[in-house]
């Protein structure tokens, strides 16, 4: 039931360029791109959008947040993992199954 979620970025530029690659592995696209955010869909579900902060402080890290994207296959999420990583993403641990 979620509609889209949106996460702060410093640097709006570099995490689209970031963001066009991962998700692109994902079937991913921008969808709607304005001056302070761009938001990504594959036209399934919520958008993922990263955005320049409202209140024009700096964004920062939440802690305990996390975004997860829906993939059709494990070799889809190994291939957005790699592409993260050669990105110059960091992990907290590799892809696998999550809960408790």
């Amino acid at each position: 039931m979620i509609g889209y979620m949106m996460m702060g970025t410093n640097d709006l530029e570099k995490a689209a360029a970031f963001y066009d690659q991962v998700l692109a592995e994902l079937g991913g696209q921008r969808a709607m791109v304005t001056d302070r955010f761009v938001g990504y869909s594959n036209g399934q579900g919520a958008m993922f959008a990263i955005v320049k902060p409202n209140d024009g402080k700096p964004a920062t890290v939440g802690n305990g947040t996390m975004a997860a994207f829906a993939a059709s296959s494990r070799d889809a999420v190994n291939a957005a993992y790699k592409k993260a990583l050669e990105l110059g993403a960091t992990d907290e641990g590799a892809p696998g199954e999550r809960g408790t």
